[in-house]
């Protein structure tokens, strides 16, 4: 299965070739798989910030613990969950819906409501939870189309979050960054492309009931 084989070829790498860039239609590719992407509802609440400009990088570098990924990289990619104004977001959805299967506008915005309640009953920090993890659900995409491209990737939460708030203006767009992920091709002199894959045996990790 060509799946397991590139999955055993990935590792999240730690040194990127600065000189090596991810070419305009792969990057397509990469943004076509993250939107194809599962989500809860199917609302998919959350925007991916694709960085290239090297000064707002060098910026994010220094809320990045100095993790040097961020500026070697061809490709910063920042997903960000939704903060607010979901009930807008679900009527956007809805409206996607019905545009395109054509289906009973009534009951799409009855489901709409019931979204719209369900979202609304949750506690803040389940909301805010169940938000954030929304952009893992979108970062797996990436990672899978990546091991399948031959491009390099690693997913980082070593940052810091407010920070990235801040100098992306993401608080005024009612967004937060939740999970980031470097995208490119790894150096020559990356030792950890070396090293052995360790997980755990099948045995180990799974059981049936």
């Amino acid at each position: 299965m060509k799946l397991i084989e590139n999955l055993n070829w990935r590792y999240a790498t730690k040194i990127f070739d600065a000189s090596k860039k991810v070419a305009k239609e792969e990057l397509e590719m990469l943004k076509e798989a993250i939107r194809l992407s599962v989500s809860a509802y199917g609302l998919q609440l959350y925007k991916v910030l694709i960085i290239e400009n090297d000064e707002i990088r060098t910026e994010l570098r220094t809320a990045s613990w100095d993790q040097k990924q961020i500026t070697d990289a061809s490709h910063l990619f920042v997903f960000c969950n939704y903060t607010t104004n979901y009930d807008e977001h679900v009527d956007s959805y809805i409206q996607r819906v019905i545009e395109a299967q054509g289906s009973d506008e009534e009951a799409l915005k009855r489901y709409g409501g019931f979204i719209k309640d369900s979202i609304k009953n949750m506690p803040s920090d389940e909301r805010k939870s169940w938000s954030e993890k929304q952009t893992y659900l979108a970062l797996n995409n990436l990672l899978l189309a990546c091991a399948e491209m031959k491009i390099d990737a690693c997913p980082m939460e070593g940052f810091e979050n407010s920070s990235y708030n801040r100098i992306l203006g993401l608080d005024e767009m009612g967004m937060n960054a939740a999970v980031i992920a470097t995208v490119g091709y790894r150096a020559e002199e990356d030792e950890a492309q070396a090293r052995k894959k360790v997980r755990k045996s099948t045995e180990e990790l799974f059981k049936l009931a």
